[in-house]
């Protein structure tokens, strides 16, 4: 295979194996590039997709649903019967254990990261679950942990906030590459909590025992000193207090995909405004809020309140979103904000 082919070729695998693992539509799939890779260059390209798909270590360990694992295969096969090759029993095997295999309560999500580790997140298989839509990760989490990881020095040695945590994917990623001193995941929704908590021991972190020990006992760390002080605080925006908030001692803030409507949007900036108040004689926090622009009026509700509560923003620039596989038609942006 020549350079420019065997390059092509690792793209491909590249894009396959990270949208299996996050679980990606498999619509968003390169499939006709596979297909016109496999008529060009024969089916043992198939082979290596199923070692970077159903077969990775990661799979096997945390997989994603079987009705997902089904349709991947499906469509894996479908592809090769359209190229008339010889049939590859290891296609057909993995099937065969797939539709034998019972469907968990719990679907796994995997994100490569560039250190080599990964983010691997217990969710629920559903958008919608306990009334909730924190049980899944959302693009502006993938975004915000893009930049983060483009961006470490925004989180070395520092405490960092995080508002509404949902399934943790920014947070985690954040404990694995940027090396903050310590973090604070929060959420208000039980169900939500305790996935966070799973999560979080899921990765390989530790938890301090309550969620005010970070602030107490500064000192204090259960684990290496190259692992950050981790807690999973429960935290309503609508009546959490300013020396609550000020018990953190956080040096960041940030907050991923929490601009759903009006009423979360107006609990959001009262809760920032907190914040702000509570750091009259200290350096106040940096703060970062990354969301999808789904409706434009809901933005700009966010922004309006945020400059009548004193606050004011500004963009942060575009980066390139290279790292996480994105759901399709999505725009983001994130918000720096001087509390």
């Amino acid at each position: 295979m020549a350079p420019e082919e065997s390059a092509e070729a690792t793209r491909l695998l590249q894009s396959f194996e990270r949208r299996f693992l996050a679980a990606r539509a498999l619509r968003s799939f390169p499939w006709q590039s596979l297909e016109e890779k496999v008529r060009d260059s024969g089916s043992e390209l198939l082979l290596d997709v199923l070692q970077k798909t159903v077969k990775h270590p990661l799979c096997v360990k945390h997989p994603p649903s079987v009705k997902y694992a089904r349709g991947f295969l499906s469509e894996l096969i479908r592809r090769h019967e359209a190229v008339h090759e010889e049939p590859l029993d290891e296609l057909y095997e993995a099937m065969a254990e797939a539709l034998t295999a019972e469907e968990p309560t719990r679907c796994h999500r995997s994100y490569l990261l560039p250190s080599g580790d990964s983010v691997t997140l217990s969710e629920s298989p559903a958008i919608i679950s306990y009334g909730t839509t924190g049980l899944v990760t959302w693009n502006a989490a993938l975004y915000l942990a893009e930049w983060a990881i483009e961006n470490p020095e925004a989180f070395t040695h520092r405490t960092v906030l995080e508002l509404g945590s949902g399934a943790g994917l920014t947070g985690l990623a954040i404990c694995k590459v940027c090396h903050p001193r310590a973090y604070v995941f929060s959420d208000c929704h039980s169900h939500v909590l305790e996935q966070l908590r799973g999560n979080v021991l899921l990765n390989g972190l530790l938890l301090e025992p309550d969620a005010t020990s970070t602030a107490q006992h500064p000192g204090h760390n259960t684990q290496n000193s190259e692992s950050p002080r981790v807690t999973v605080a429960r935290l309503d925006w609508d009546t959490v207090t300013a020396p609550q908030l000020a018990a953190f001692q956080p040096d960041v803030v940030i907050a991923a995909d929490v601009l759903y409507g009006p009423e979360t949007t107006l609990s959001l900036v009262r809760a920032l405004q907190r914040l702000s108040d509570c750091h009259e004689d200290q350096r106040a926090p940096d703060a970062y809020i990354a969301f999808t622009v789904r409706n434009p009026e809901t933005c700009q509700l966010f922004t309006t309140k945020l400059g009548q509560a004193g606050i004011s923003w500004e963009a942060v620039p575009r980066h390139n979103q290279k790292l996480f596989p994105y759901e399709e038609n999505s725009e983001m942006a994130i918000l720096r904000l001087m509390l």
